[in-house]
């Protein structure tokens, strides 16, 4: 049997409701030669049933509970393709969506990483908004991140493909990443190859309440993103380490990490004005206009009570 080229890795989590559709979109991709294969973490709702009925067409592995960092790790375990794609139970693909991959990987040999934009849509699949990231970036990335802490206009787990030897170069997603594996992948990659982005949005980013992004942001929500990302830098840089690399990551630098924390904590008329500042100077954001506004709004969306203010002791 032919080694496939390609290999479709998706993680599926009690998305019962959504995962049918992901499958049958890489089935009715125009590429051939791929594999997919579908790794359930534990799912207590419908889902074994719903993956058991594309019987040989689709591997399905079945395991406990432990994150999406494991799932995708025994997906790549179990696969051959030279190209990984990732997608998400919720999400979807246009049909072109692989064998444009394909074609960037074979025309950018120093390519360790592929991605496209995404269209938002709502739960039902209607599209909202204009497609992510609105900005791209291409070629070597690795200085930019040095420069904003790891942070850029990335691409979520369904927009991303990587290849097989950078993946071997990288290793396994550290389990810790039991949800937003992509903070991996998009960070550590870059710094083992060169980064292409494709602008056609060839996947769809389903918006739900179990996304790791909300429509409104309260404080939970912000410290958890902040640990996030100071739980990524910190994983970044023992990466780059190990690896005898020298570029290292600087949580000052992680110009949103300042802002969440401005937020929790208050700002007066200097802090909003000094963070204003900085903004315009983020490395994390190439494009000078999109930069220049989301600076102004991160400063006026400032308050001087911050969200903190008032909490219950146990949601401290």
């Amino acid at each position: 049997m032919e080694q496939p080229a390609l290999s479709v890795l998706i993680n599926n989590y009690n998305y019962a409701r959504f995962v049918g559709r992901a499958i049958d979109s890489v089935l009715n991709q125009d590429a051939r030669n791929v594999e997919i294969i579908v790794v359930d973490d534990g799912s207590t709702d419908q889902s074994r049933s719903v993956l058991e009925a594309y019987d040989s067409r689709v591997k399905v592995i079945f395991q406990e509970n432990a994150g999406q960092a494991a799932a995708i790790n025994t997906a790549v375990r179990a696969s051959a393709g030279e190209i990984l794609c990732f997608l998400d139970a919720d999400d979807w693909w246009a049909p072109s969506k692989l064998s444009a991959t394909a074609a960037a990987f074979r025309a950018n040999p120093q390519a360790s990483l592929v991605y496209h934009r995404l269209q938002p849509t709502l739960v039902d699949g209607t599209p909202t908004s204009k497609p992510i990231p609105r900005t791209l970036c291409s070629g070597a990335l690795s200085p930019l991140l040095t420069r904003s802490a790891g942070w850029w206009p990335f691409p979520m787990t369904s927009a991303v493909a990587v290849r097989r030897s950078a993946w071997n170069a990288a290793g396994s997603i550290p389990i810790q990443f039991r949800i937003s594996a992509d903070a991996w992948l998009v960070g550590i990659y870059p710094f083992l190859g060169d980064v292409i982005a494709m602008p056609d949005p060839l996947g769809f980013y389903r918006i739900h309440n179990n996304n790791w992004y909300r429509s409104t942001e309260d404080a939970t929500t912000l410290r958890r993103r902040m640990t996030h990302w100071q739980q990524t830098v910190e994983a970044t840089n023992l990466f780059l380490s190990a690896h005898e690399l020298p570029a290292r990551l600087h949580l000052t630098d992680h110009y949103p990490f300042r802002v969440a924390s401005a937020k929790l904590q208050g700002a007066d008329a200097r802090t909003r004005f000094k963070l204003a500042v900085e903004g315009l100077f983020f490395a994390g954001e190439p494009n000078l206009l999109r930069r220049t506004r989301d600076s102004l709004r991160s400063a006026h969306g400032l308050s001087r009570l911050g969200l903190d203010v008032g909490l219950p002791e146990a949601a401290e």
